[in-house]
């Protein structure tokens, strides 16, 4: 708990005030980014600069040659330091009691260079993995030049306190009446598809990947025809190699991509569906020579239905009448229905695609419907879909007819 003093006490509103270690930590730990004000030669200044806190340190991240820096050097220097997450935006019936809702900190104190050595690093390391946990790890620690051209302020958090707006809007009496529409529009913070650099040819770390329920994660799978793997944009240049031929797209929704930007689109597309918990994509990679082959999904996924459809499937022409689409669909069926539970899978293809068709017949699923004008093709014409289905009380049967067409003949 932090002892409330002349600077931290507020003038109104006194009960969304806290001093709660619990609180502040929470808020400083939550956001990336916070505002250092300092004076320099008598005039206000103020900087926007990454954070990270260690215990009950503060430590601001900056330039070597920059004035706060600089100004902390000996004594200290003299700062206040904020940090806002904002929540919601209020909207009231009358101009004057819009708000919003918010958790903000305000700390003042005396801010200190961290000049060893030891400490120093400690303190970027800590700003690296507030990133992600494990990034430390994975990324090459600062040389010795890299370090003199940064510096690293440390503030005691002593003199804090935070504040808080929550709820819905407070508003006079006599503005209730009025026809205007009022309410809370929540905001938050979220990633989104992470973009990897020029080169980049390692997958996704787990740490910048969203906590999903079980449903949603792409979790990898692996035998020994094919390993499924979470779906990344670094896939981009194998999977446009390995789906080269017309035929592998000429009953898909998507039209075969002309170039990597093309390729990098579907990819993009797939992932950002993801995101949004519309789809489950896995790459599919051959478990002998570790080739990308092509990619396959989970999509509409139900958990409450405990339902979940299979599809948005390309599979690279040499990998056709091997055991990699076999093999693929009973990894998919296996987590489905032993693992997630589900009561229902699903599949849709082109009635014109006969060869899909009799796959998933193959599968052990049941044709259960036409849906007429289902989709739209890549040239424009309407789709018929055909819908098939295999239920949780179909599967004993389907896995064992499909591990029999895997095992290597006697």
């Amino acid at each position: 708990m932090y002892a409330p003093t002349e600077r931290t006490v507020a003038t109104r509103l006194r009960d969304r005030m806290a001093y709660d270690t619990e609180i502040v930590h929470s808020v400083l730990d939550e956001a990336y980014h916070c505002a250092l004000a300092f004076v320099v030669d008598g005039e206000p200044r103020v900087l926007p600069t990454l954070h990270v806190r260690v215990g009950d340190t503060l430590f601001v991240h900056g330039s070597s040659g920059g004035r706060p820096l600089l100004g902390a050097r000996g004594d200290g220097l003299r700062v206040c330091v904020t940090v806002t997450l904002l929540d919601g935006l209020v909207l009231a019936r009358s101009q004057f009691h819009h708000s919003a809702n918010y958790r903000s900190v305000v700390a003042h104190g005396v801010a200190t260079l961290v000049t060893d050595e030891t400490e120093k690093r400690a303190a970027m390391t800590a700003l690296v993995e507030k990133i992600g946990a494990g990034r430390a790890s994975e990324t090459r620690p600062p040389s010795k030049k890299e370090l003199a051209e940064t510096s690293v302020l440390a503030l005691p958090l002593r003199e804090v306190s935070a504040r808080r707006r929550t709820g819905g809007v407070s508003e006079e009496s006599h503005d209730l009446g009025l026809p205007y529409w009022a309410g809370v529009v929540p905001l938050r913070m979220t990633a989104g598809v992470p973009e990897p650099d020029a080169g980049v040819a390692v997958a996704l770390p787990s740490y910048l990947r969203p906590a999903v329920s079980p449903w949603l994660d792409p979790a990898p799978m692996a035998g020994s025809h094919v390993v499924l793997e979470p779906l990344d944009l670094s896939h981009v240049d194998e999977l446009l190699k390995a789906t080269a031929d017309p035929s592998v797209w000429s009953h898909l929704s998507v039209a075969q991509p002309r170039d990597r930007e093309g390729m990098a689109a579907i990819v993009s597309d797939a992932l950002a569906a993801w995101h949004r918990g519309e789809r489950v994509p896995w790459v599919q990679r051959s478990a002998v020579t570790g080739e990308v082959l092509g990619t396959t999904s989970y999509y509409e996924v139900e958990p409450d239905r405990r339902s979940l459809a299979i599809g948005h499937t390309f599979l690279g022409r040499a990998a056709w009448r091997t055991g990699v689409n076999t093999e693929a669909k009973l990894m998919l069926l296996t987590r489905a229905f032993e693992t997630l539970g589900a009561e229902r899978v699903v599949w849709h293809t082109d009635i014109r695609n006969d060869r899909s068709q009799a796959a998933i017949a193959r599968l052990g699923a049941a044709r259960e419907a036409l849906l007429r004008h289902h989709r739209i093709r890549p040239n424009g014409t309407w789709r018929d879909t055909v819908q098939y289905a295999m239920l949780a009380e179909d599967w004993p049967a389907a896995s064992t007819a499909l591990r029999t067409r895997l095992r290597p003949p006697a």
